[in-house]
């Protein structure tokens, strides 16, 4: 038996109307349900292995900057630097820049590299620490801190509420960085100060290292000076895999990174600079050597690709988690 149903014009006209009735009961309850937008969020710790070392990138703090050409690619007409950044889709008119320490558990150490700005940053920066116990340590439990070179975004967490931040440490530095800045006036400049506040107590738990040096078993210090006299990186070799921690060698990933000509203002010895960028960036392009950069885009982890005269930076992925 089939089944009749009639429709009459009225209840039609009723039935749209309840439709009509029901969607504005759903919008008006949609509009008062609306929640608050929380911003942006970023995580403060990505983790990845080299070997059995598992190395942590901590999430210092991020700030953002107006007129870029006054930091990076000063040596370039202002139509080379507007087109260079309109071709790797960033603005040329601000930028932001990121913090970021790194933790390298080897299994019989914990070893940090560079402290981040310190308690004198917050609330943009200077939370490494919060990052550290995201990451599952504690301050008390970093056995080693590496000091890549002395600007103070890199000593200001040596310090805690005017004690050693990392109480239990040995620390470890370039001998030409730290006898650069040691043999300057305390009071000559914003470095000098924050070292003999930072730094020169320390003095006595540090060792001091030259290029070709180990902090631990499977890390070794390389020259890469021009960013500063004695700047230092680390490269991480472990179970037939490498990383290179590369502080600041390079400062922005297109700026500096992809044009290694173009000069950075803080760069203290800008054709050294340059020199050591071509030098070190072309050697992990060559050899296909992931790295960290301090002010890479967090979690400021990838590698390098030639690319004509210059360098492309390619984010890592997932290859460091397989």
């Amino acid at each position: 038996m089939g089944l009749k149903v009639e429709l009459t014009r009225r209840s039609a006209l009723l039935g749209a109307g309840g439709a009509i009735a029901g969607a504005s009961l759903m919008t008006s309850n949609l509009a008062q349900a609306a929640a608050d937008k929380q911003g942006a969020m970023t995580a403060p710790v990505a983790r990845y292995h080299v070997g059995e070392f598992e190395v942590n990138t901590l999430l210092d703090g991020a700030v953002s900057v107006k007129e870029p050409q006054k930091t990076f690619g000063m040596n370039v007409d202002a139509d080379t630097f507007t087109t260079t950044s309109a071709e790797n889709f960033i603005p040329a008119d601000a930028f932001k820049a990121y913090f970021t320490p790194t933790l390298v558990n080897t299994g019989s150490e914990l070893i940090l590299f560079d402290t981040g700005v310190g308690e004198g940053g917050r609330p943009a920066r200077g939370n490494m620490r919060a990052a550290l116990e995201s990451a599952g340590y504690t301050p008390e439990q970093v056995d080693v801190v590496v000091i890549t070179h002395m600007h103070p975004d890199h000593i200001g967490g040596l310090m805690e509420a005017g004690a050693p931040a990392f109480p239990n440490a040995r620390y470890v530095t370039g001998q030409t960085e730290y006898d650069f800045w040691s043999g300057m006036d305390p009071e000559a400049n914003g470095v000098t100060k924050l070292m003999a506040k930072n730094v020169k107590p320390l003095a006595e738990k540090m060792t001091f290292l030259k290029g070709g040096e180990s902090v631990a078993s499977g890390i070794t210090a390389v020259d890469a000076h021009g960013h500063t006299p004695g700047h230092t990186v680390y490269m991480l070799e472990n179970g037939g895999q490498q990383l290179l921690l590369a502080a600041d060698t390079a400062n922005h990933y297109v700026w500096s990174l992809a044009r290694p000509d173009w000069e950075v203002r803080f760069d203290m010895d800008k054709e050294a600079a340059a020199a050591t960028r071509k030098s070190l960036i072309g050697m992990l392009a060559a050899d296909k050597i992931p790295f960290v950069g301090y002010h890479m885009p967090f979690p400021a982890v990838g590698y390098v690709a030639s690319d004509g005269a210059g360098f492309r930076y390619v984010p890592a992925s997932y290859q460091m988690h397989l």
